[in-house]
């Protein structure tokens, strides 16, 4: 019997840090501006703070956030937050697992999508275990998007417009020729696209 290959995780988390990785922060005050409310959104990377999903659960704002984190320190965070502030449970769910082996069925259709950390963690050992590429993610999750939602990138992401095997940058255009998006504008370090109606 062959080896199994092991799921390809993030051992390492981190706190708010506004100056490193913006995007989180960002995307809130993005959501103030365009006065998004009552919204169902899909967050890439939970980060240690669970700032998207705690500003997002605030009354003000009602959006329900469905996050995903490959680093097991993010998910334990998650769950000491869970245990403290149960109230948040109902507007703010975490799944702990690898972005590229999403399952569509299980996921419902969204408001908004972030893909902020695009391009940042799929390696060899994602093809080892049969995982989805970068640019089957982006289509996938587009394609779980409501006509008239939202798409967002992060430009300042290392994996944005590096020398890699992928950038996000690549995956972009390519993305934008196989689904009905347009780019919409920038928010600070963000890309913003729009579902054509």
């Amino acid at each position: 019997m062959a080896k199994a290959a092991k799921l390809a995780f993030w051992d390492d988390s981190w706190d708010l840090r506004e100056k490193d990785c913006p995007c989180d922060v960002h995307f809130i005050e993005w959501l103030d501006r365009e006065k998004i409310t009552d919204s169902a959104i899909y967050h890439f990377g939970t980060g240690n703070h669970h700032h998207v999903g705690l500003e997002c659960a605030r009354e003000s704002r009602r959006n329900s956030v469905l996050g995903i984190t490959a680093a097991p320190q993010e998910y334990d965070k998650y769950v000491e937050l869970a245990i403290a502030r149960p109230e948040v449970l109902r507007r703010y769910n975490v799944v702990f697992g690898d972005i590229y082996l999403l399952n569509e069925r299980l996921l419902p259709n969204f408001d908004v999508v972030t893909l902020f950390h695009l391009c940042e963690f799929r390696s060899e050992k994602t093809d080892s275990y049969g995982g989805l590429t970068d640019l089957e993610v982006a289509n996938l999750l587009t394609d779980r998007t409501r006509r008239g939602g939202h798409i967002l990138f992060f430009t300042t992401s290392f994996a944005f417009d590096w020398d890699g095997p992928m950038s996000a940058k690549r995956v972009i255009a390519r993305w934008e020729k196989e689904r009905p998006v347009e780019r919409v504008g920038d928010y600070k370090s963000l890309l913003v696209y729009r579902k054509k109606e």
